[in-house]
């Protein structure tokens, strides 16, 4: 419960802690559904786009082992993994691969460019694999696939 801990701050008005209590896994299941849908337009975008033979290109150019094998997996976890972490199902795995997409996307095309997203830095792809290195951490929540299963990682 909100304002209980001694290491956590009071809440001002303490009246809201039973708002903020209840909305808190509201908050979190839009939180995974979100982001599950924001990148899956971006795995969508590739299969409808440059399709398997254009990312594996994308990759060969960036020098990625097995570029053929990487094109299918990042197209796999942007499509159907997104789709799995917006319903919250095998949440943690998705989302730790993701999480780890990200990391691989900001080292190897975006760590160069500087921080700002608008120069094409790491910015935004910090924030994504933050979003879902955390609920990789977290898990599904109640409110998702996982749950209602009595299933998760």
């Amino acid at each position: 419960m909100f304002g209980q801990s001694h290491n956590e701050p009071q809440l001002i008005v303490p009246g809201l802690a039973g708002f903020y209590a209840k909305m808190e896994p509201i908050v979190y299941t839009l939180l995974r559904f979100g982001i599950g849908i924001i990148i899956f337009v971006h795995g969508y975008g590739k299969v409808m786009g440059p399709g398997p033979t254009g990312v594996t290109g994308m990759f060969t150019r960036m020098a990625f082992p097995a570029p053929g094998a990487m094109a299918y997996v990042a197209i796999f976890v942007e499509t159907v993994g997104t789709l799995c972490v917006a319903i919250g199902l095998f949440t943690r795995f998705f989302s730790a691969a993701l999480a780890i997409e990200m990391l691989v996307i900001m080292l190897t095309a975006h760590i160069s460019k500087g921080f700002s997203v608008g120069a094409g830095g790491y910015e935004y792809v910090l924030l994504l694999g933050l979003v879902y290195f955390y609920i990789a951490i977290r898990g599904g929540g109640p409110y998702s696939a996982d749950a209602k299963i009595g299933k998760h990682l």
